[in-house]
């Protein structure tokens, strides 16, 4: 069984978590822009007899809650070289911080690249694990988010340190 999937609920709704052998390819929401085709994702299997998937699903509920702030799993993202290059830049933004597409074009060597940066961090697989939500619009505005710009706001707010929440008057 090399390529395989569960679907489970979440507080951000029902997810979609692939693997391929030790590794996983894939976290998608329901309704999510550029969803692969079902039958990408292999058997649908139960999340209790695969433990990679099980773990993965802990890993993302704990985070949900609160009381996990990293991911700890063999992550693979399919994808072409420039796409790598963004989402290695896109994997370390910290927790609780955000930048913008331009600044990651600017990573890379090129202020021009910020749209394809955006095509880039749009067609990440891995959304939550490879943390995209935290790419942001140059004004700071929320821009587009694969998953919805609700789960974006409702993610950063998770994240955002207690500090800037203490001081927010809404």
């Amino acid at each position: 069984m090399s390529i395989r999937h569960i679907e489970a609920s979440t507080s951000l709704g029902q997810v979609t978590i692939v693997a391929d052998g030790g590794a996983v390819t894939g976290l998608y929401f329901r309704h999510h822009i550029r969803k692969p085709a079902q039958e990408s994702f292999g058997v649908r299997v139960d999340v209790r007899t695969d433990s990679l998937l099980f773990e993965a699903y802990r890993q993302l509920t704990d985070y949900l809650a609160g009381t996990r702030s990293s991911f700890d799993l063999p992550l693979v993202a399919a994808g072409n070289d420039f796409q790598r290059s963004v989402w290695a830049l896109v994997a370390g933004i910290p927790r609780g911080s955000t930048t913008t597409y331009g600044r990651i074009a600017e990573q890379l060597g090129d202020r021009a690249l910020a749209y394809p940066v955006g095509q880039a961090v749009g067609a990440n697989p891995l959304c939550v694990f490879i943390p995209c939500h935290r790419v942001v619009g140059a004004n700071g505005s929320l821009t587009g988010y694969a998953g919805g710009l609700r789960r974006k706001q409702a993610l950063l707010e998770l994240e955002e340190p207690a500090p800037a929440v203490a001081g927010r008057l809404f």
